[in-house]
């Protein structure tokens, strides 16, 4: 009896620690970030500050969620948070254990998770590393893995979501709210994919280029290079670690009729990567494409809305304002990355969060 007394306390722990506050002000909308690093509410406090991504401030919260073993250290965000006294941004852990074999099911996560989806409007996904392949059911070959607990909490918070080929039974939570808005960018659109079922290809000039090194690698036209390989042999200090390329749209209306944007539009977008999708995850449309089409940059769920993600990355503050001068190729004359993709791109960019703000109204309305 006195077992089961402490497997009853342990539970009831557990549960506690994973249970949220009510929001103070039950009309606040509440936006859920991923991986709440200092560098990502900052990038949010910008986009805010400067009406780009145009949320009532005054009537927004931010709950920041990340898992215990995580890689980075959280504690700098809560001191980030209470030195600047950002009262609109929240931190919450996520606890329970979540060994790679349990992702794509109820879990010692699953009751977090649907805390964090009951009292939000959507969850925006951040960039980052390279997602183990084990969660995709493949040997890992060209991927650098630094921080599997992420990625783990991470897929599986996403599978609930929005469900999966690898668990065909399990009815995800957007079939309750399919208003809902999820969204993200790089690494978050990839984790999108292989949630829902879909594969990566782990090395973009490896695997599709045959390219082997960094010289062979810049080889390969410019706008088809998704990140800058130039600074891996060359020690120019100005040489920018990303590339600035062009994207098309394909003939999924996403970008013409929600994002308002001509189809004929070239955007100049911020790309960082060298994974991307491989095989398409259950319930997507591909919306963007490369200029050689090798490259999945946007796709769009058919079912739910307000489902959406990029593999490039809108959010970088210095594409909306000149910040410091850099350069792709040494011969390159530098240039801020607001003044390289154009007027016409950065007007694409506010638009795209304008969509991103209008799904997350249109969610909160039917809360």
């Amino acid at each position: 009896f006195a077992v089961l007394l402490l497997l009853v306390a342990g539970l009831m722990t557990t549960y506690a620690q994973q249970r949220l506050p009510e929001p103070e002000n039950p009309r606040q909308m509440v936006i859920l970030l991923a991986n709440p690093t200092v560098g990502n509410i900052e990038t949010i406090r910008f986009l805010v500050k400067n009406s780009i991504f145009k949320v009532n401030g005054d009537n927004t919260v931010f709950w920041g969620f990340y898992h215990k073993n995580q890689a980075y250290d959280f504690s700098r965000s809560k001191k980030h948070i209470e030195e600047q006294h950002l009262n609109q941004f929240r931190l919450y852990e996520l606890t329970g254990d979540l060994p790679d074999g349990e992702v794509f099911r109820e879990n010692s996560c699953t009751s977090a998770f649907q805390e964090l989806f009951r009292i939000s409007a959507g969850v925006i996904f951040f960039g980052g590393p390279d997602i183990q392949p084990d969660l995709y059911g493949e040997e890992n070959t060209h991927s650098i893995v630094t921080d599997p607990a992420r990625h783990a909490m991470e897929t599986s918070f996403l599978f609930h979501l929005l469900g999966s080929t690898r668990n065909p039974s399990f009815v995800p939570f957007l079939k309750e709210k399919p208003e809902y808005l999820v969204t993200g960018f790089c690494l978050g659109l990839q984790t999108m994919n292989v949630a829902t079922g879909g594969t990566l290809v782990q090395d973009i000039p490896f695997q599709l280029y045959g390219k082997n090194t960094p010289q062979e690698t810049v080889t390969i036209d410019r706008n088809n290079l998704h990140r800058n390989y130039w600074q891996e042999f060359n020690n120019d200090t100005l040489l920018m670690g990303i590339n600035l390329h062009t994207i098309d749209f394909t003939d999924h209306p996403f970008f013409s009729q929600r994002v308002k944007v001509s189809k004929k539009l070239q955007p100049r977008v911020y790309s960082s990567h060298h994974q991307s999708i491989e095989n398409l995850g259950q319930g997507f449309a591909v919306t963007a494409l490369s200029p050689d089409g090798k490259i999945i940059e946007g796709i769009a769920h058919q079912e739910y809305p307000n489902v959406f993600a990029v593999q490039f990355h809108p959010e970088v503050p210095a594409l909306y304002r000149n910040r410091e001068a850099w350069k792709f190729e040494p011969t390159d004359t530098p240039g801020t990355y607001h003044r390289l993709i154009g007027p016409e791109s950065v007007r694409f960019h506010k638009k795209y969060w304008k969509q991103i703000a209008e799904g997350l109204r249109k969610s909160w309305k039917k809360q």
